[in-house]
């Protein structure tokens, strides 16, 4: 059944907030049957009324409410009767029949205070849960992969990606590939050991994982005891296994690691090569003695040393990685590097997006609407960006884009209760706009006869903010954002506690939640702010937490919905009357993304959509399927309105700068110099006489390609000498400069490759064509102006492109990007590119051009 998702009103977008809380209650029966008997149950309704309704049909008036509390813990966390029950079982009171337990109140009172006080009782394997419809689909297709792989070659050891967002439940997928394969020897490798304790919890608490063994340098095992009848998972991060010696050489420091031959090695929280800009990105706010240490305790130390062969995934993971495997699973929610390379092609990967998520839980409430949607406590995104009036705009605006400049604004000196904005008194009237109360622009606004949904102002957004998170550029900036707030004059700011997540006072990690959930608590009697610039926007889940204000600039769209999607964490209660199994009260029902530089926050989206579906041949199409369960509101500074994925595009675009468009065609994404693409070219003359006329090549010197393959053979040679003995200092030094020779050779190949990209958009602003794709224009319709333009003839760019030298997939997002900008910055002075126009054309495909762009208003 195909659900067809109609857009949605700006009502619907700011639909109320339920409000729910679970209660656990007791009563007896005077009786001789129920003598000594309680039935304790659970419900978010009124127990009084309840019971009366649980007992009515009996004719039963001879009852008495002995309990009715709360189901909170202090962290925020709630509790089930189920637990209760358990938790009395455990100390020998006798179970009678359904929901009744002989005990007193005195009893279930003492239970709840132990449950209240954090003390979780969790039976051995007690999880009897099956893998949803996508994780069978992620098993069975790569599980099809790898026998497909074996058929052709029985000792190759296949790689598969999975592209899953967070809460997929890739740790009890993993495990039930692994058994699925019937591995004994599974090898789990993160570069965020902070992972761990879900790997640990899923296999040890569901019955299809019962007998296997469990191991970590944290569990305290001797991995030479183990049962080796009996299936075992070791998890580790890189560098505890993987460190390097002085040499450059990975260390076996558990020699029993590299003997195993391991059936499947799982790569978790990988993001090929991406997290180095991430980790920089993330924590770029904090202390640079602060933001080392976060990084380090996020990825696990020396980076650099460990990983650098990891961000060239065209290596041989063996290469790298001194153990031998059946297979390689890989693990990522933002795989964007992997999946724009076409390291993995199409049948190597299982995709699990934030699209996917909110699809499967539209099409499931369609087709089972009597029955619980194991997707509906998940929150739907909703992005609310809005345009600052003039007179905070020109405090920070200009950079390279010209647009306002979160960074710049927030910009603050000094630490605790001496840190100050550099911009205070326009801060202020930012945070008066905010709540509805800027007497300048409440003017404006009467004027218009419009009154847009500001986020603290809004009766329907002011529950989603009771629990916010505020994502500063820096430390100054989170203390003097707090000090701000406290002042006398910000009276609304008064009611919520401010708590500051960032800097060395904060702790490190995961040290910096608990005065987060203390400050929260059940999450409906206060009202909090957390501010950070970079601490928990990972590996954290604070349900409460509805939104999210993004008040720095963020590069990257991995880090933006990294951070984003912190907000998106279901806060949800089941079985909320303890008589229905497939009822689930739904206390977050969507959240929000409030961000106040409005085109850098649509260009993170549309990169995302984008970066998600690199096999889309229309990056429209992409951002369509995106933004169809993300909704996006718009307020230009007199309107809030709805936009849809061409006005997004056209807003993204148009904001974009030429230098911008520019450097997608200087990046190196669009060509490949590993060893594999430049023995290719070495095998084929033509293709040596093809790079050979790309300017400035000859200058790099003869054989530069055999010295750059030769180099690094002979740098592995050394590097697997020196597992075997210590290097002498000679072949010490000839490693080093043998390293650093192929190292800058490839870069240099590498720049003179982009060098000759950078030609193509020169080729494009001259051709008169736009509905042929630009292989045609190339080919057929312009041949000798590429030649004259470019320095390559047809023939040999055709040739380096059949050998992989250049990636199309991101050819093809480069020519949209272009195209887009060049239309939507001409329509913007009344200038039609090319008047009727009906379809774009990209490097080696054509996509249809939206009849009527939707304008941004």
């Amino acid at each position: 059944m195909k659900v067809t998702m109609n857009k949605p009103t700006v009502e619907e977008i700011l639909a109320p907030k339920p409000v729910a809380r679970l209660r656990i209650y007791a009563y007896s029966i005077a009786d001789a049957a129920h003598h000594g008997l309680l039935k304790v149950g659970q419900t978010t309704r009124d127990v009084a009324q309840r019971v009366a309704e649980q007992l009515k049909t009996a004719a039963i008036k001879n009852y008495t409410i002995l309990m009715d509390e709360l189901a909170e813990r202090d962290d925020g966390s709630i509790f089930s009767d189920h637990e209760v029950r358990s938790a009395l079982f455990r100390k020998g009171l006798e179970k009678h029949e359904l929901e009744w337990v002989r005990c007193t109140t005195e009893d279930v009172k003492t239970v709840l205070t132990e449950l209240r006080s954090g003390q979780r009782f969790s039976g051995t394997h007690h999880e009897t849960f099956g893998m949803r419809a996508e994780q069978a689909d992620a098993v069975s297709k790569t599980f099809d992969y790898y026998k497909s792989i074996w058929a052709e070659d029985a000792n190759a050891a296949p790689r598969f990606l999975w592209n899953a967002k967070m809460r997929f439940g890739k740790t009890f997928t993993a495990y039930q590939l692994a058994k699925k394969l019937r591995a004994k020897r599974v090898l789990v490798l993160t570069f965020k050991p902070a992972v761990e304790d879900a790997w640990q919890t899923d296999l040890e608490s569901h019955v299809d994982f019962d007998g296997w063994q469990y191991l970590s340098r944290s569990s305290g095992s001797d991995p030479t005891q183990i049962d080796k009848d009996k299936p075992v998972v070791y998890f580790g991060s890189f560098q505890d296994l993987l460190g390097r010696d002085a040499t450059g050489n990975i260390k076996p420091r558990n020699t029993w690691l590299h003997t195993v031959n391991w059936d499947l090695v799982v790569f978790d929280e990988y993001h090929f090569g991406a997290w180095r800009d991430t980790a920089k990105e993330l924590f770029e706010g904090e202390d640079d003695a602060v933001a080392k240490k976060e990084t380090k305790l996020e990825y696990t130390g020396d980076l650099d040393g460990v990983n650098e062969d990891l961000t060239v995934l065209a290596v041989k993971e063996t290469e790298f990685l001194p153990i031998t495997t059946r297979a390689y699973l890989y693990l990522s929610g933002t795989p964007f590097k992997a999946l724009a390379t076409g390291e993995f092609i199409e049948e190597q990967i299982f995709n699990w997006t934030y699209t996917d998520e909110q699809r499967a839980k539209t099409t499931f409430a369609a087709e089972h609407p009597s029955k619980r949607n194991p997707y509906g406590a998940l929150p739907q995104m909703r992005l609310l960006t809005y345009q600052m009036p003039d007179e905070l705009l020109a405090v920070a605006s200009g950079g390279e884009f010209d647009e306002f400049d979160l960074n710049t604004f927030f910009e603050a000196a000094g630490s605790g209760a001496s840190a100050k904005f550099k911009h205070k008194n326009d801060v202020q009237k930012w945070l008066d706009i905010i709540r509805g109360g800027h007497t300048a622009q409440s003017a404006e606004l009467l004027k218009a006869g419009t009154r847009p949904p500001f986020p603290y102002s809004d009766v329907r957004l002011l529950p989603y903010l009771q629990h916010s998170f505020w994502f500063m550029p820096s430390v100054a900036a989170c203390h003097a954002m707090a000090n701000l707030l406290a002042e006398k004059q910000n009276t609304f700011w008064h009611g919520y506690k401010v708590i500051v997540a960032a800097g060395a006072s904060a702790g490190l990690g995961l040290a910096a939640l608990p005065p987060v959930r203390k400050a929260i608590g059940s999450g409906f009697e206060s009202q909090t702010i957390t501010l950070s610039c970079g601490k928990l926007t990972t590996g954290v889940t604070v349900a409460q937490w509805s939104s999210i204000l993004m008040l720095r600039n963020l590069k990257s769209p991995e880090t933006y919905f990294q951070a984003a999607f912190r907000v998106q964490s279901p806060w949800s209660i089941k079985n909320p009357n303890g008589d229905n199994p497939n009822e689930e009260e739904i206390l977050k029902p969507v959240c929000f993304v409030f961000d106040f530089a409005p085109t850098r926050a649509l260009r993170q989206l549309c990169e995302y959509g984008i970066g998600l579906s690199p096999n889309e041949p229309n990056p429209e199409t992409a951002v369509k399927d995106l933004v169809a369960f993300l909704p996006v509101l718009a307020y230009d500074g007199a309107n809030m309105q709805q936009i849809d994925a061409g006005g997004i595009l056209d807003i993204a675009m148009a904001g974009t700068s030429a230098t911008l468009l520019a450097r997608k065609w200087e990046s190196a994404l669009l060509v490949n110099v590993d060893n594999g693409t430049l023995q290719r070219i070495l095998d084929s003359p033509e293709a040596m006489a093809a790079v050979e006329r790309i300017e400035g090549w000859r200058t790099l010197g003869d054989n530069v390609i055999e010295t750059i393959i030769n180099k690094s053979e002979k740098v592995k040679d050394l590097k697997n000498k020196a597992k075997e003995k210590s290097l002498s200092a000679k072949e010490k030094k000839q490693l080093s400069d043998a390293e650093k020779e192929y190292k800058s050779k490839r870069k240099l190949i590498q720049e003179k490759l982009i060098k000759f990209a950078t030609r193509i958009p020169a080729f494009m602003y001259l051709t008169d064509f736009r509905e042929n794709t630009l292989q045609d224009v190339i080919t057929k319709l312009e041949s000798d102006l590429f030649s004259t333009v470019t320095g390559l003839t047809v023939q040999d760019f055709h040739l380096l492109v059949r050998l992989r030298v250049f990636n199309t997939e991101q050819m093809n997002q480069a020519v949209f990007a272009f195209r887009r900008y060049e239309d939507a910055s001409l329509r913007y002075t009344g200038i039609e590119s090319h008047v009727g126009l009906t379809h774009y054309g990209l490097y080696d495909t054509v996509v249809a051009k939206e009849t009527n762009p939707v304008p941004y208003v």
